[in-house]
């Protein structure tokens, strides 16, 4: 899922004065990711620099046959919210890091509610839940302080995605959802509902 709204943080932070227009785009934000960075003013700059940063790191590892090219709800998914916690982790700690995340995850909410897309669909409560688990995951890959080299640090998220130590929500070789059971979902059912019956599995799941 994309973190769009690091991108408004910098009209917050970096101005030594909110001028009206930049006020204005501030109020915009959800009032989690609001309390997030007036609590943290001094490291909501390096939370937008990374977060764009990691986007378009996702995008090119979507492009490889690194992982299986699924933005919405499989391993490229779960390398994005791992890997941007990891980054996030070594630049301005665990604590900060988690707690943008869980902002990220409260605005998903929200965005259900107004029905708004994100990644080309409405978020839910089972990839709020994927994306949780594997910001948790991306928080113990490093420390703050740390200076993994890049290259290193994507390998270590995709060898933890590979190993299984992530989830993903399971589908089909098609890329339709199934249940627990293995039961396909009708995509008409989903539609409006935040709670379904779409099933997390491991991320070393083998789609069949």
């Amino acid at each position: 899922m994309r973190f769009r709204f690091v991108f408004f943080c910098c009209f917050f932070i970096i101005t030594s004065s909110l001028a009206q227009s930049n006020f204005t785009k501030f109020k915009k934000l959800s009032s989690p990711k609001k309390w997030w960075v007036i609590l943290h003013p001094f490291k909501a700059k390096k939370a937008l620099l990374i977060s764009k940063d990691v986007n378009k790191v996702s995008d090119s590892i979507k492009k490889t046959k690194l992982l299986d090219g699924d933005h919405a709800g499989g391993q490229v998914d779960a390398f994005r919210h791992a890997y941007w916690m990891a980054r996030l982790t070594e630049e301005i700690g665990k604590s900060a890091a988690r707690s943008l995340g869980k902002a990220h995850e409260k605005e998903n909410y929200l965005m259900y509610k107004k029905r708004k897309l994100e990644e080309g669909i409405v978020p839910d409560e089972i990839s709020s839940e994927m994306d949780l688990y594997n910001n948790e995951i991306g928080l113990t890959l490093t420390n703050k302080g740390n200076k993994t080299p890049r290259k290193g640090l994507i390998y270590r998220v995709i060898n933890a995605i590979l190993e299984g130590k992530m989830k993903v929500i399971k589908k089909d070789e098609k890329g339709n959802f199934l249940t627990c059971k293995g039961e396909k979902i009708k995509a008409k059912s989903l539609k409006g509902k935040w709670k379904n019956n779409k099933c997390l599995v491991y991320s070393n799941y083998k789609k069949g």
